[in-house]
Parts: structure tokens; sequence; C-alpha cells
């Protein structure tokens, strides 16, 4: 039963005010927080993406990165094959002997028909420059050896050295080994006094007036001895033993990177 006062149809209420608001309005969908919270939502989701990729990179490439360890060497370079030039470096001596390259056979001329001693061009010049100085001045300059290719050199060291009963070390005091002569190099010649043949290739040459002449005139057509009594080398003293140094090639090939002192000028 209904109580006094009261009817059966809801009351307008100030608390319901759907009555005062237009349709229009009414019905329309509240989208203000959708597009305030889109924008938020793509640049975090885009952020953490990025951060995602990222690390997935930094993993990848902490996986499949060589590992470098202590034995790991560097790659060479590729490049084409160099082909390997004798060295003046006294690293590089054997038994006191410096590396020398063999002489092309095109740069060689011959300076004693009769014994078939031949020397490079410029050097070849030079000597019989001065065997004609020096024979004007009464002194005869006989060439013993020229230029002497590697594989001479190895019959003069070794098998000479055999029949000697000669230690490689004791041989290298008379003869270098092969690779490492100056007669390589098509530069160097052994003198001989051709009035004293009996001197040839022995120390007692110095007492000849060809090594005289030679010791006072040699420097005029680009000639030293290669090997004084005490060199810094260590070789045994040959006084019939000298070489062409009067060209710039000559030059760089006998005192490139050697370290070795001009020899001093007595007074």
């Amino acid at each position: 039963m209904n109580k006094a006062g009261f009817s059966g149809k809801p009351q307008n209420s100030s608390n319901d005010l759907s009555d005062d608001i237009p349709v229009a309005v009414r019905d329309t969908p509240v989208a203000a927080p959708k597009i305030w919270l889109q924008p938020r939502i793509i640049l975090i989701g885009g952020f953490a993406g990025f951060v995602l990729l990222a690390l997935i990179s930094g993993f990848l490439f902490f996986v499949t990165a060589p590992k470098k360890t202590a034995d790991s060497q560097p790659l060479p370079a590729t490049s084409a094959p160099v082909t390997p030039t004798a060295s003046n470096n006294s690293s590089d001596t054997v038994l006191g002997h410096f590396p020398y390259p063999e002489a092309p056979e095109s740069e060689l001329v011959t300076i004693s028909a009769n014994r078939g001693i031949r020397m490079r061009k410029a050097a070849a010049q030079k000597f019989e420059e001065m065997v004609a100085a020096a024979r004007s001045s009464g002194v005869i300059l006989v060439p013993i050896s020229g230029f002497r290719s590697v594989k001479d050199q190895e019959q003069l060291f070794f098998a000479v050295g055999a029949q000697r009963n000669q230690t490689p070390a004791q041989r290298a005091a008379l003869s270098a080994p092969p690779g490492h002569s100056e007669h390589h190099t098509g530069y160097a010649v052994d003198v001989g006094d051709g009035a004293v043949p009996a001197t040839n290739l022995q120390t007692n040459f110095d007492n000849t007036k060809a090594y005289r002449w030679l010791q006072a005139n040699a420097p005029r057509f680009g000639f030293e001895m290669s090997f004084p009594k005490d060199n810094a080398q260590g070789v045994s003293y040959e006084p019939w033993h000298w070489r062409f140094v009067g060209d710039r090639n000559s030059l760089e090939m006998f005192y490139k990177a050697r370290n070795l002192k001009p020899a001093k000028i007595s007074p």
C-alpha cells in the first residue's frame, strides 16, 4: 500500500540532472581522456621498442663478434708479394759479414779477358783508368778476382774450408759465407803486384809498390780497402781486397745502415 503523499512515479529531484542536459550533448561519448592517452601510449611504446631493439642488436653483436685473445695476431694486409732484398743491417751479418745482392749479368763487363774477371760497368771503367795511371808510374796492378756468384762462393767457402779442416768461424776470417761476399756486388776486386806475384792474396802484399801506390792514389778513382787492420767487422786484414765506392749505388750498398765512421786521416 502506498503511503500518503507518495506517488507511483518517481519525483524529480535536484540530484537527477539528466533531463536538464540537451539530448545531443547527452548522447555524445566523452572522448577527451582517450585523445590525451593515445599519444602517450604511442610515445612510451615507441621508446620501449627502440630500447628492446638496441638490446637485441647489442646481444647479437656480442655473440657473433670474434673474440680477441692473447694469441691472436693481426691479419696482414693483402697485397702483392714483395721480393726480399739484401739488407745491410748489422743484425743480418753472418760471422761478421754483411749480406750483399748478386750483380745482374747485364751490368757486368770484362776487365781481364785472359782470366775472365768481370766487374760492374762503372767500377770496371774506373779500375782500368787506375791501372793505366799506375802503369805510367811504373806500377803493375793485376786483377786477381772480381765478380763471384753466390754459387761460386759456396764452393770457395765450404769445399775449401773442408779441405783445410777449418770451422765456419775460422773460414769466415778468410772468406765470406755465400750471400755475404762483397764480390757478389761486382764492385770488389782483389789486386796483386805484377812484379811480385808471390805476394798475391798475402798480407805481405802491403810491402809492395802496388800497395803503396794504391794507398796514395786509389781514392782518386773511387776505390778503398775493404778490410784494413782492426776493421769494425772483425774480418782479417786483407790489403789486396779493394772495393769501388765511386757512385751512389755502390756507396749506399756498402755504407747504408752500418753506422760505420769514416777512416781517420793522418795529420
